[in-house]
């Protein structure tokens, strides 16, 4: 194999774009080495959003200096960074690019170097940093790059050694930290990292070099721009002529149902009997269809005579429309919200449409869709969108710390992170501790003192067998975390069983208030019975019970 003396912009690119692709071929397989078997464990889907981001940046930048490209990557990674795995991993990049900068190729040497910038600048964003995480892959992996590009000048051969290391690295996590070696897991974010070495690796040889996004953003825009044409032109749902905006993106001479010979107008013709708004643009492998039309079904049938339907996606104009006016009374609400949060906003992570509700209620000023992990940049947005003179954030999952931690440096207005691992704690700061009218520092600290008395429960269902500090579980158990910790296992996925043992596991001398919250999979019955168990351990104990409404965890308690 030759030697590759310089990294360019065109294997930059490549690299990145393989990377994005990678992550997302790998995005399940990361998440199942998740230490705990709960049906959330989502490092590799918050990995490949992150690197999708930067990825996207790095394809729209128009310097093609290496130096340039990756400082896109990094901006695009930062903001879309998501979990502390894609955190740590826009770190990295950071680093990475703040080393690159200037530079219109990369050398060995000055690859090497960007690579130890980067293992540097994410130990530095961790406040207590830990080995046997993706830290360590990094570390170890930049320090033999450094170490071959001394005798070196090939960038393939220090790649080499970089994926060589970071994988000897990955395989030695378990010995590292206990708690993968007790599961039997290597760590997901440095099995995450070692997919982005991997891929790197094979765009630089030539091997399994995945090809980037073939989406073109100025098509986008069009599409964009011809379906608000013909939605946000008539505002009367009834004047719309053509109900389903349907798009379809077609591998030419792909699949089992190909039987036509593509030819521009013959294709463009039919789909311009369907409707309106068309566009069709193609080049030799791919077309791409936007059309507003009464039978998308057609549209679809037809595509799949000229090969391989890669995309579909229909949307229902007239339920959009319709859907126009309670948008605005939403818009006017928020606006009522932000006026009211002139003082202290917060800002709060939620899953489920009944815990949204008790923290609106409960006087955030914007509340954020917590069943994906959100990015830096959503928490930025969320805390500049409430118009407050000051903000606090409730990340309520440990998480979204490191997120919510770089939003505070990138908001337009002074925030504070209180940092709650639980939605029920995010409640009790809301309800005990929150002043809107207060000092940001105060307020802040008197809300994370009082998430000091919070107890936090969940109840979820086991996705694999395992065995955690010498409690065993199967898969389809019912499990009972106490604060952070599976100390409860039911058999058979009996959830009440389960609740009703970690119920009691939580209880003390102390304990005066036991507030209950049941998701989607369950049900009041279910909470009441929860309660009436209770009772049975300690008559002077009060309870209260809320649909929680959350994905997941049928079951959420805390006792204070």
């Amino acid at each position: 194999m030759e030697v590759v003396t310089e990294i360019t912009n065109v294997e930059f690119g490549k690299m990145i774009n393989s990377a994005a692709s990678a992550l997302q071929d790998n995005a399940d397989k990361i998440n199942k080495l998740n230490v705990f078997p709960v049906p959330d464990g989502d490092t590799g889907t918050n990995m490949t959003l992150s690197m999708a981001s930067g990825a996207e940046y790095e394809r729209a930048e128009t310097d093609t200096r290496v130096g340039s490209l990756a400082k896109a990557t990094s901006k695009g990674l930062l903001m879309g960074a998501r979990g502390n795995s894609g955190v740590i991993l826009s770190q990295i990049f950071r680093g990475f690019s703040n080393s690159a900068a200037d530079k219109t190729t990369l050398t060995a040497r000055e690859f090497a170097d960007a690579l130890m910038a980067g293992a540097e600048t994410a130990y530095k964003a961790v406040m207590k940093p830990t080995e046997g995480t993706i830290l360590t892959v990094i570390r170890e992996a930049a320090s033999a790059a450094n170490q071959t590009a001394k005798q070196s000048t090939d960038v393939l051969a220090v790649m080499k050694a970089t994926l060589d290391a970071a994988e000897a690295a990955l395989a030695s996590t378990p010995d590292l930290l206990a708690a993968l070696k007790e599961v039997g897991v290597v760590d997901s974010g440095g099995q995450g990292l070692v997919i982005v070495f991997q891929a790197f690796y094979g765009a630089l040889s030539g091997e399994e070099i995945t090809s980037g996004n073939v989406d073109n953003a100025g098509l986008e825009a069009m599409i964009q721009s011809m379906h608000n044409a013909g939605v946000q032109g008539d505002l009367d749902p009834n004047d719309i002529k053509y109900s389903y905006c349907t798009e379809i993106m077609v591998d030419i001479a792909q699949g089992t149902t190909y039987d036509k010979k593509f030819d521009y107008d013959t294709f463009y013709n039919h789909l311009a009997e369907l409707g309106d708004s068309l566009l069709v643009i193609n080049d030799d492998e791919v077309v791409k269809v936007h059309v507003h039309t009464e039978d998308p079904g057609e549209v679809i049938e037809w595509g799949t005579h000229y090969g391989a339907l890669r995309k579909v996606k229909v949307d229902n104009m007239r339920d959009q429309q319709a859907e126009a006016a309670a948008k605005a009374e939403a818009q006017r609400e928020s606006e009522a919200a932000a006026e009211k949060a002139k003082g202290i906003a917060v800002i709060a992570v939620a899953t489920g449409t009944g815990m949204k509700t008790l923290f609106e209620d409960a006087g955030v000023a914007k509340v954020i869709d917590g069943e994906q992990a959100p990015s830096t940049a959503d928490l930025v947005d969320a805390v500049n969108q409430t118009g407050a003179k000051k903000a606090i954030i409730l990340p309520n999952d440990s998480n979204i710390f490191m997120a919510a931690d770089q939003a505070v440096d990138l908001t337009d207005m002074p925030t504070q992170v209180v940092r709650t691992k639980t939605q029920q704690q995010g409640l009790t700061a809301m309800l005990l501790g929150y002043n809107p009218e207060g000092e940001l520092e105060t307020t802040a600290h008197a809300m994370a003192s009082v998430i000091a008395d919070v107890k936090s429960g969940s109840v979820t269902t086991s996705v694999r067998d395992t065995t955690i500090k010498g409690l065993a579980i199967q898969s389809g158990d019912a499990i009972g975390i106490y604060d952070g910790e599976i100390v409860v296992a039911k058999p058979n996925g009996d959830i009440q069983a389960a609740a009703n043992a970690l119920l009691e596991k939580m209880l003390d001398e102390d304990s005066e208030l036991v507030t209950i919250y049941y998701g989607q999979e369950a049900d009041e019955k279910m909470a009441d019975t929860l309660a009436e168990y209770g009772e049975t351990l300690d008559d002077e104990l009060e309870f209260e019970i809320h649909d929680g409404g959350q994905p997941l965890y049928p079951i959420l308690m805390s006792v204070e």
